[in-house]
């Protein structure tokens, strides 16, 4: 072999040993990168159901691209990142409390998820238009609010969640969109959550349960978020099913913390990463 053909060989031997490097560096980084899914779950909830795959049992859409599809996965984090509080309102809207909790949220430029009941919303569309249009999103929380709804048939929980779902957007009007589901009592099915999902809904459970319903006193409720906050981002409040005025003054003092501490709010997530 000539000194040039040695030399050409030591160079393309270096090539590859570079190549290879470079490879298992791509690897190693790609295998150490975090997958953004959130792993706080409501206690209420079973924290391994996590959603179901697409049907070629590949991840994403067509190919394996991204899919943009609502997963009927129970939402567990935030859009606005790790950090962030999701402020959730139900039984609304109330023409009472409602309107005083909107004030709060704007008093601290914090957008909410308020989900309904069907009929409140048919009974109260100004209250509706009023969320949708101080920036807020909708979310579906049933007709009756039936607690036992999780032991009933399919049809009935397809009834009791797409009705309300229809109720609410009429309300909305302007073609504004329902895009989360909640279920009465944190009681979800697989059923439930299929039906929700397919109608572009996203499952919504909570982390932080501030036990405002039963009125414990203002000072109580403040204390649960902050002793549940490590939990996860998703808070409990109600406008709806009796006297709000514990939580309305709760959510006032909690909103002053949050913005103390540096925390950020924002909305749950939709879809998949």
């Amino acid at each position: 072999m000539t000194r040039t053909q040695k030399h050409s060989l030591r160079a393309r031997t270096a090539v590859a040993a570079s190549a290879a490097a470079v490879a298992a560096t791509v690897w190693g980084v790609t295998t150490l990168l975090p997958t953004g899914e959130d792993h706080h779950a409501p206690r209420h909830e079973n924290a391994s159901d996590h959603g179901s795959a697409p049907a070629d049992g590949k991840p994403g859409g067509p190919g394996g691209a991204p899919s943009t599809a609502v997963p009927d996965g129970i939402a567990h984090a935030s859009e606005a990142g790790g950090n962030a509080v999701d402020i959730t309102i139900d039984d609304g809207p109330d023409p009472r409390w409602t309107p005083q909790v909107l004030d709060v949220l704007a008093k601290y430029d914090v957008k909410a998820v308020f989900c309904m009941i069907g009929p409140q919303a048919r009974a109260h569309p100004d209250l509706v238009r009023k969320v949708v249009a101080a920036g807020h999103r909708l979310c579906d929380h049933t007709m009756d609010h039936d607690t036992t709804m999780a032991g009933k048939s399919v049809a009935y929980q397809e009834a009791q969640i797409l009705d309300a779902k229809r109720l609410i957007e009429e309300a909305a009007g302007g073609g504004a969109k329902v895009e989360y589901y909640r279920a009465p009592g944190g009681a979800f099915t697989p059923d439930s959550r299929r039906i929700a999902a397919a109608a572009g809904m996203r499952p919504l459970g909570w982390n932080v349960d501030t036990k405002d319903f039963g009125r414990p006193g203002t000072a109580a409720i403040v204390a649960n978020v902050k002793r549940e906050i490590g939990n996860g981002p998703t808070v409990l409040f109600h406008d709806g099913g009796g006297d709000r005025r514990q939580t309305v003054a709760a959510l006032d003092q909690v909103l002053a913390w949050l913005g103390e501490q540096g925390r950020p709010t924002g909305f749950p997530v939709r879809t998949a990463p």
